[in-house]
């Protein structure tokens, strides 16, 4: 795909297409796409956009589960198939501009006066869409509450983002996701902030939010212990795709974050991507281009490239939405496929001083997906050479770095916005799910289950009830020493000694659970007890 720069003037002009009703521009010319391909692909296209209308109007889009798939109806709500749902989101947004509207104003604050962080508490895309957004739009300058995450069971990285709360714990408001109630990280976040506020004297309920499904067990929980607010979860936005629903637009909202720009410049896109016509809809042409990159079995990878720090976390956010909808095994028609595309991200221009090296020069095994902002931002005139800001020498290395990979045939497309806001936010998020809606359909998966993560929650259930095994049997030998085999086949894990194996090692390195390791130059003969 090497051309002459007059050749590359040709295909952008051919390949470019801007979408100024929404501040957006797609640039596909870098890409390995022809006319030929789109008129090949004009069948698949076809069935992809009456998929995603049926989706729209309430059809059964997540067979697996036997659930519709309702994301879109988040900020169109009269697309929703049942008035009540309508009302629902309705009445779920406006609760949430009013709560935030009440705590920005003091009339919902904590022991020590008006609240002044929040603490979110969730996994996945209870946390990646809160952070993406938080990041994107949020200042310290300006934000009216400051905005603090737990996002794993990791207890050391809890200890560090209570020490940075430090004293003012009791002006921090506690918001905890989980759709089910029972996520186990989540479950274990909320287990540790309510030991710090109650270290602190402090009760954790008069602190705390719960944004879950109706009846779910930490729906149960939050009305019992008398929680300052609930919001709902429905069983129809998956967590991926929930970002615009109340897991996001509450942080958001409270963060003082533009909650119905957000909302419209997704509805902005929804609607100019209902278009059959590829030219004319940004999403396709970005589906289009995967699957002819990839030859529609995700042969490539995705390097997302955003030029703007503020979008450094959108490869992050994007890595859950594209890797765990077309991540799949199975098609629906239940063929063996083993489908997905790969998505690693970094941010330019940092990226030219750390892998842009082995994307020009080694293994040709991705495509890149470059952001480029046109508005440098706020206090961005400042000359670094004549007549040059740093804004300037970003996009001179946006270009540079998308010429060099060209020099070499490495596929690049580029998603061209005007500025970071809301509304753009909101237009890049939507974007992106149709853009992932319309791929799925291309390949003939169910974008909107997850067998896979489900299987590797069992599996911990598994490894924490091996645990507890290992614990009761060592209880139960006081002062006697045994090597992992040996625990193994007194527990009835003779098939599993290599778990058994690594949980006795991390059992014997945290001394809160009291189990001496001996040593031995063989690992295998190393020797554990009861301290």
């Amino acid at each position: 795909m090497s051309h002459s720069k007059l050749q590359w003037w040709e295909r952008f002009q051919k390949y470019y297409t801007e979408f100024p009703e929404v501040g957006l521009a797609v640039d596909l010319s870098r890409m390995r796409v022809s006319d030929e391909f789109f008129a090949k692909m004009v069948p698949r296209v076809q069935k992809a956009v009456a998929a995603m209308a049926a989706l729209e109007k309430g059809a059964i889009a997540n067979p697996d589960e036997n659930r519709m798939v309702g994301h879109y109806w988040l900020r169109n709500p009269a697309l929703a198939p049942t008035r009540e749902i309508s009302k629902e989101i309705e009445g779920t947004t406006a609760r949430i501009k009013d709560f935030a509207k009440k705590v920005h104003s003091g009339k919902i604050h904590g022991k020590g006066g008006k609240f002044k962080n929040y603490l979110l508490i969730g996994i996945g895309g209870s946390a990646l869409g809160p952070q993406f957004v938080a990041h994107a739009l949020g200042d310290p300058r300006a934000d009216k509450i400051k905005p603090c995450f737990f996002d794993n069971t990791d207890p050391d990285g809890m200890d560090r983002v209570l020490a940075t709360i430090g004293r003012s714990l009791d002006r921090t408001l506690c918001i905890v996701i989980s759709k089910s109630g029972g996520t186990k990280e989540t479950r274990n976040g909320m287990l540790v902030a309510k030991a710090a506020y109650e270290k602190a004297g402090l009760d954790f309920g008069s602190h705390a939010v719960a944004t879950t499904m109706a009846g779910s067990d930490l729906d149960k929980y939050a009305s019992q212990n008398k929680w300052l607010a609930r919001f709902p979860m429905w069983d129809w936005v998956g967590g991926r795709t929930s970002e615009l629903s109340a897991v996001g637009l509450l942080p958001a909202a409270l963060q003082g974050i533009d909650i119905t720009a957000l909302l419209s410049g997704a509805c902005q896109i929804d609607n100019i991507t209902r278009n059959q016509k590829v030219e004319e809809n940004p999403a396709l042409l970005l589906a289009l281009a995967w699957f002819s990159s990839g030859n529609g079995k995700g042969e490539k990878n995705m390097v997302v490239l955003p030029y703007k720090d503020r979008l450094e976390l959108f490869s992050k956010y994007l890595q859950q939405l594209l890797m765990e909808s077309l991540g799949k095994e199975m098609d629906l028609n239940g063929n063996v496929v083993t489908q997905g595309i790969t998505v690693l991200g970094n941010k330019g221009s940092t990226d030219q001083h750390s892998y842009v090296q082995q994307l020009r020069d080694g293994l040709n095994n991705f495509f890149v997906v470059f952001i480029e902002v046109l508005a440098d931002g706020k206090g961005s005139g400042l000359m670094v050479e004549e007549n040059v800001t740093s804004g300037d020498f970003l996009h001179g290395f946006y270009l540079g770095t998308r010429q060099a990979l060209a020099e070499k045939d490495r596929e690049s497309l580029t998603i061209t916005v005007n500025e970071v806001s809301a509304n753009t936010i909101g237009r890049l998020i939507g974007l992106f799910e149709r853009a992932v809606g319309f791929y799925a359909s291309l390949i003939n998966v169910n974008a909107y289950h997850q067998p896979g993560v489900e299987a590797g929650k069992k599996a911990a259930r598994q490894v924490v009830e091996i645990q507890r095994k290992i614990l009761n049997y060592l209880s139960n030998k006081p002062n006697k020493l045994f090597t992992a085999a040996e625990i193994s086949n007194a527990i009835g894990a003779e098939d599993d000694i290599e778990t058994v194996c690594k949980v006795i090692q991390h059992l014997a390195a945290n001394s809160h659970h009291g189990v001496l390791k001996v040593p031995d130059r063989s690992f295998l003969k190393a020797r554990y007890g009861l301290s």
